[in-house]
């Protein structure tokens, strides 16, 4: 599996660089929605928007299991797992300091998809509130 996914990585690579492969979006389509908070917009509501994406229907039927199997691995290890830990960790510092204030920051990634961080939190009860660019804190 992890000779596959190398080798499919590269093959990705390769064809970007070739220009045969296009991505689906900007990095500044990306900064546009993340900037206005639009965390809903099409781009970022693939579980697999943060991994590289291994599925390919070109693929042969025995190696479309392989290209499966290794995104639910990677889905549920570098993502739901990680903004699952992360999310315990805001708790207990909010939890044992209830007099204090507290600014998080995350990378971009921990609040896209399904499972982040924010859900995370309010699944356990807490608010979570958006603040635009330029907005007061």
């Amino acid at each position: 599996q992890v000779l596959f996914a190398l080798n499919q990585t590269l093959l990705q690579h390769e064809s970007l660089r070739a220009g045969s492969l296009q991505a689906p979006y900007t990095t500044e389509d990306l900064i546009k929605h993340y900037n206005c908070g639009d965390l809903n917009a099409v781009i970022f509501n693939h579980d697999t928007s943060q991994v590289p994406n291994f599925i390919n229907t070109t693929l042969p039927p025995h190696e479309q299991v392989t290209a499966q199997e290794i995104d639910s691995y990677f889905r549920q290890e570098l993502i739901y797992k990680r903004n699952e830990r992360m999310g315990k960790r805001v708790m207990t510092l909010l939890r044992e300091n209830r007099d204090k204030s507290f600014f998080f920051a995350f990378g971009a990634g921990h609040f896209l998809g399904n499972n982040t961080v924010i859900d995370v939190l309010r699944q356990a009860g807490f608010e979570v509130e958006h603040t635009p660019p330029g907005q007061p804190i």
